[in-house]
């Protein structure tokens, strides 16, 4: 029996009707172009660095592999699971994250990363998906939960208070990119919870004048703003590299295996990974890429409009929200939009960490945008609007 079928109530039956088959299509087909581009990417940086010349390859064919697994399997999680493993992948990506200050491997003059036998780990890439679910739910619990006193549970104050330790993590490692793309999450959080618009005006001036900080501090942030305001200073050979790849692919690319300008760019396997399409496949393929974030993103947001649960709509817009901004800036760094940041596409760009922690963004996006039914009903998810987290039926148990 079909799972589609409607008069199959078996639970894979009902977990497939439930799902979000738009967004799980586009995952779907940002993975496999991860495959095809990967072949086309990494071959050259291989060589570069004396390696087999599909090390880069057979190791991507498992971390996607993988990532697709963890889609799957997450996707089938009810709320209360996707909180608790938030909370439990939480605290050990703070604690590995902390750990990356005393034992990690320092690259470029940043400590992000601890290495493994098989692999390097980069634990603050699980932090966003974690962090995202933890903090709907501490702004949730002020709905929910009434102190002995009669006051309102502090949810605000505790979210800030947990965003204010991860900060103060990644400064000091330091990781600017991954701070703003959490940054932002929580600025959005915090906006759709209600946060009054002079409250919210005054941290979104905090954030630019953290930015400023940053820029004054930080000598590699100093650099990448400096080389976009001013063409003329400084190094500019990956982004000039980069955009010579778009203007060689035209409309339609040189195509597949053709393309030369990835011979030269050293992070073209990863960083820009785009830049690779745009020339091999052309204007066509990156509008394509362009598409399937986009859906993905709109198609995520659009569940959430017929949802009342406050834990719900708050954690997913705060996963789509980091899932999004991270593609924007790989793409947007790429075409010299914004200064160049080091920021996997996901599913798209080499690397295990990133592919994981994507797929553990959208596999918690989808299950909690599932259609959840009562017995015998196909019925949109706000039928269990009203069941807040902290009190979840038996059969979600």
């Amino acid at each position: 029996m079909a799972l589609s079928d409607r008069t199959n109530n078996s639970h894979h039956a009902q977990w497939w009707r439930s799902l979000d088959h738009v967004s799980l299509s586009c995952v779907g087909a940002l993975i496999a172009l991860g495959y095809i581009l990967m072949l086309a990417a990494s071959p050259a940086v291989a060589h570069r660095i004396g390696a087999s010349r599909n090390m880069f390859i057979l190791k991507q064919v498992v971390f996607l592999a993988l990532a697709g697994a963890v889609v799957i399997v997450t996707s089938r999680l009810t709320p209360r699971m996707v909180l608790r493993i938030a909370l439990i992948g939480g605290v050990m990506a703070l604690g590995a994250t902390f750990m990356t200050l005393i034992h990690g491997m320092e690259i470029k003059g940043a400590r992000r990363w601890i290495a493994l036998p098989l692999m390097s780990v980069q634990p603050s890439e699980f932090l966003k998906p974690c962090f995202a679910v933890v903090t709907g739910w501490l702004l949730n619990l002020r709905y929910e939960k009434t102190l002995s006193n009669g006051w309102r549970f502090p949810g605000r104050l505790v979210a800030c208070g947990v965003y204010l330790v991860i900060a103060a993590l990644l400064q000091a490692q330091p990781d600017i990119g991954m701070l703003s793309v959490i940054s932002m999450v929580f600025i959005t959080q915090l906006f759709i919870d209600g946060l009054p618009i002079i409250v919210f005006g005054m941290l979104v001036s905090a954030a630019l004048g953290a930015f400023g900080v940053a820029y004054l501090v930080f000598e590699h942030v100093h650099s990448r703003v400096q080389r976009f305001l001013h063409p003329d200073v400084g190094d500019h050979y990956q982004i000039d590299t980069s955009m010579r790849a778009f203007g060689n692919g035209g409309l339609l690319g040189r195509g597949p295996g053709e393309g030369r300008v990835k011979d030269l760019l050293p992070d073209a396997h990863a960083d820009f990974v785009f830049s690779v399409a745009g020339e091999e496949y052309g204007f066509v393929m990156c509008l394509f890429i362009i598409a399937l974030f986009t859906i993905l993103v709109f198609s995520t947001l659009n569940r959430l409009l017929e949802e009342k649960n406050p834990f719900i709509i708050l954690s997913t817009s705060g996963l789509i929200t980091g899932f999004g901004l991270q593609a924007f800036v790989n793409m947007g760094s790429s075409l010299h939009l914004i200064p160049t940041k080091g920021m996997t596409l996901p599913f798209i760009s080499y690397g295990g960490s990133s592919a994981l922690s994507v797929a553990l963004t959208i596999g918690i996006a989808l299950a909690l945008t599932r259609h959840r039914a009562k017995p015998g009903l196909f019925t949109p998810a706000s039928h269990e609007a009203n069941t807040r987290l902290s009190a979840p039926s038996k059969k979600e148990e």
